[in-house]
């Protein structure tokens, strides 16, 4: 694996650090993965811009431990009642010295990055769920399902049994013991299964019987209520309910979806093409048409309304490929054309106002960028990420600064001041000390 660095001016650093009071100051040496046949494609059918599920096969795993025959698997995992808890803040620990300092800015810029964890594959991990400084989960290529609940120290392999030949794209957690992903893919590939035991068992919930349907991504409100959408049928797009924790799924309406425009489809790139803020307002990410959209719902996806976003589309491999929104009016989009041999030249864009106008970035990331994330901290820093590096905005995302050149295809902060990412050849990192 060969090394790369790449820095940000001091200046700059101390500027991240006092107006976010956590951002990652120095990108040093981390490593970039090389590819090795894990490359994205566009399927030549029905759904152009759908993202193929590589053909890789599996490695022997190293570092992760198989949860699967092990009966004490949740013994490491706090007690839960069913009670309906805030995404993201249940069993919040303490914070550890180190990273109550790093929040408070009290590190020099060199000493803060992105650190790789030991994961023991090299499945590429799209799906991915922070839920606090120690626990999150990853989802990726061949069925792979990862849990840390000691902030990265160590992976436990909780893969659901016999799901070699379906590709996790999204997965969303709730706690250590509830978690819920998505499979892509035509037909019967696109699924959803639950587990409430930490990945000791999982239950499917879902299984697509359209062959007409390829479902992308998922989001909750809370705990109860979710969605998951579908590309386009019968020329909307479709989308899919729950209001039980993703116990069972139903089809919506489709009365209230604006008619997609030709050859236009989502991204299943990072898990973040269907993100939500708040009790009720959801945003969806689009390319491939003429024109890269972006969808608003503010009735949990009953009807919505399409606004044109800046970033170039006008092929199957360019639009918008992630969205993060810190409330149900600030949001940005982030996404390009994810051909290697492609430039990217308008790769971001911002609202103010829940996505009825967009405007590009003033400075942009370099290159295509397929995940997005507010920082925890502050109300004007954010992450970029992509294949080439991850890049940094503190300014709402108007202006984004490269900090790291290693290779990532999602990220995701928790409200306790943690941040990770994933992506390609088993790599998931947690920003913090080096």
């Amino acid at each position: 694996m060969g090394k790369t660095r790449r820095t940000m001016s001091a200046g700059l650093v101390g500027a991240a650090l006092a107006l976010t009071l956590a951002v990652p100051a120095r990108a040093g040496a981390t490593p970039t993965a090389a590819t090795d046949g894990q490359r994205m494609r566009t399927v030549a059918s029905a759904g152009e811009g759908r993202l193929a599920p590589p053909t890789d096969r599996p490695r022997a795993t190293a570092t992760a431990t198989d949860e699967r025959s092990t009966p004490s698997a949740d013994r490491d995992l706090p007690p839960t009642t069913d009670r309906d808890l805030p995404t993201g803040s249940p069993h919040r620990d303490p914070a550890p010295a180190a990273d109550r300092q790093l929040a408070a800015g009290r590190h020099l810029p060199s000493a803060v990055g992105w650190r790789l964890t030991p994961t023991g594959t090299d499945a590429r991990f799209r799906g991915l769920a922070a839920v606090d400084r120690r626990t999150a989960w990853a989802a990726g290529s061949r069925g792979t399902v990862l849990r840390t609940t000691d902030g990265g120290r160590s992976w436990r392999n909780v893969s659901p049994p016999g799901a070699e030949g379906l590709e996790f794209r999204d997965v969303e957690a709730f706690d250590a013991r509830r978690a819920v992903v998505l499979a892509i893919g035509e037909g019967e590939a696109s699924r959803v299964l639950r587990t409430e035991d930490g990945g000791a068992t999982w239950n499917e919930s879902f299984r697509n019987t359209d062959p007409r349907a390829f479902y992308d991504c998922m989001t909750f409100f809370d705990p109860r209520n979710g969605l998951a959408m579908s590309d386009p049928v019968d020329g909307r797009y479709r989308i899919l309910s729950t209001r039980d924790g993703g116990r069972s799924w139903r089809v919506l309406p489709n009365a209230g979806m604006p008619e997609a425009l030709p050859g236009e489809a989502g991204f299943a790139a990072s898990g973040q093409c269907l993100v939500s803020a708040g009790p009720r307002d959801v945003w969806l990410a689009t390319g491939g048409a003429a024109t890269a959209r972006v969808l608003h719902s503010a009735d949990r996806g009953l009807t919505w309304t399409a606004k044109a976003s800046p970033i170039p589309a006008g092929d199957p491999a360019r639009g918008v490929f992630g969205l993060a929104f810190r409330d149900r009016t600030h949001g940005i989009a982030v996404g390009g054309d994810y051909r290697k041999d492609q430039p990217s030249p308008e790769a971001a864009a911002v609202t103010a106002d829940a996505g009825r106008t967009w405007r590009p970035s003033d400075a942009p990331p370099p290159a295509y960028r397929s995940g997005v994330a507010w920082l925890p901290y502050g109300r004007t820093a954010a992450l970029a990420v992509g294949p080439t590096g991850t890049d940094l905005t503190i300014d709402g995302g108007r202006t984004w600064r490269t900090v790291d050149t290693g290779s990532y295809d999602t990220v995701d902060c928790t409200p306790d001041g943690s941040c990770w990412a994933s992506g390609e050849q088993g790599r998931i990192a947690r920003l913090g000390l080096r």
